[in-house]
């Protein structure tokens, strides 16, 4: 991943343009079938916080990101709340959640990244913690506006969680074509 896209004052504000608009509702109301309302989430990539803010009106959320300037700018906007700097993949805390959730995050890191981070949040997670997490649908990664993106498909989704996480869903969405996003929900195997 280009670890300094989502660093200056610049590209967050041109992601903030791009993004407008866009919002995880629908992944977040499938999410509600599986985690419990009132448990402790914690969002990986917050970003600007749309999902973090809608998130929160089912959970107790804690956002994070690897961004400095978007820690900078959530904290800022949101004095109460508690946000995280954390890379997707070592996810550096010693709390323990009952659910993870992230929109079109985790399709920033190489299979290798991905598999650490998914160990990772198997070990943050409470006995029968839930994951909920989107990708970009496809097979191959590219470049793409200076980001690395990697794209799954269902059958790699599966291979990669299916160690750590019981696969609750893995269903397809539209974000901006028919079917170009895909949705997983998984439980902790314990």
């Amino acid at each position: 991943m280009s670890e300094s896209y989502y660093k200056s004052e610049q590209t967050v504000e041109e992601y903030i343009r791009l993004a407008e608009g866009y919002n995880g509702g629908k992944l977040i109301d499938r999410l509600a079938g599986y985690l419990p309302l009132g448990s402790l989430l914690l969002e990986i990539g917050s970003g600007p916080g749309t999902d973090w803010r809608l998130l929160g009106s089912n959970y107790k959320v804690i956002g994070s990101d690897y961004s400095p300037e978007f820690i900078k700018r959530l904290k800022a906007n949101n004095p109460n709340a508690q946000f995280l700097n954390l890379d997707a993949v070592t996810l550096d805390t010693d709390k323990k959640f009952d659910g993870i959730y992230s929109n079109k995050v985790l399709h920033h890191l190489k299979d290798d990244e991905i598999e650490a981070s998914i160990k990772r949040q198997y070990e943050i997670l409470s006995p029968a913690g839930i994951i909920c997490h989107s990708f970009w649908k496809g097979e191959e990664s590219e470049v793409y506006n200076g980001l690395f993106v990697n794209y799954h498909t269902e059958a790699s989704i599966k291979r990669l969680f299916s160690e750590y996480f019981e696969i609750l869903l893995i269903e397809r969405y539209k974000e901006f074509e028919e079917g170009d996003s895909l949705l997983f929900i998984g439980k902790k195997i314990t």
